[in-house]
């Protein structure tokens, strides 16, 4: 296969639509999670802009895919994309860490999880939705954080230290 080949491939396809329509579904999705992880990184979080950008973009692509694949195999479209849910959850379970007692990092899953959402509404060309989205996960991040730190909604974490000559003296105080 030469380069005439290749470029005439390349111009057939882009002249159909389905390949710019998929490219533009795509760029909606990094932009979406890209502003959102741009947030994300700003507040110094373990999943900034890029996770949340790549997350968002292979949600959308994905869906893409998977209603593709669906049309030339005469399949169900639903199947791929349904186990974005269960891929994304297994990401955030990582994210989460539980540490003596305390719990961290589910804004982080909580955020990875509606990325995925965002994605999936871009891929299947929901952009309108997929803005809302965005804007309302903002304005949650943003003005809910806020709102945590100038209330002191969040617990302080303090740390005790007990000492004593004996586990047994300590015990009866």
């Amino acid at each position: 296969m030469n380069w005439q080949n290749i470029l005439d491939l390349l111009h057939r396809e882009m002249a159909t639509g389905v390949v710019a329509n998929s490219l533009a579904r795509l760029v909606v999705a990094a932009v979406l999670g890209g502003i959102i992880g741009l947030e994300r990184e700003l507040r110094h979080r373990p999943a900034g802009l890029r996770t949340n950008m790549f997350i968002c973009f292979g949600s959308a692509m994905f869906t893409i895919l998977s209603d593709a694949l669906a049309v030339e195999h005469l399949g169900d479209h639903t199947r791929i994309a349904a186990q974005i849910i269960p891929g994304i959850g297994f990401i955030g379970a990582g994210s989460i860490l539980h540490t003596r007692g305390l719990t961290s990092g589910l804004t982080t899953a909580a955020t990875l999880f509606v990325v995925a959402g965002v994605g999936m509404a871009a891929g299947g060309g929901l952009y309108m939705t997929a803005t809302f989205a965005t804007g309302a996960i903002l304005i949650a991040l943003f003005t809910l954080g806020h709102l945590e730190q100038t209330c002191n909604l969040k617990t302080l974490l303090m740390s005790y230290e007990v000492k004593g000559t004996s586990v047994d003296e300590i015990s009866r105080r």
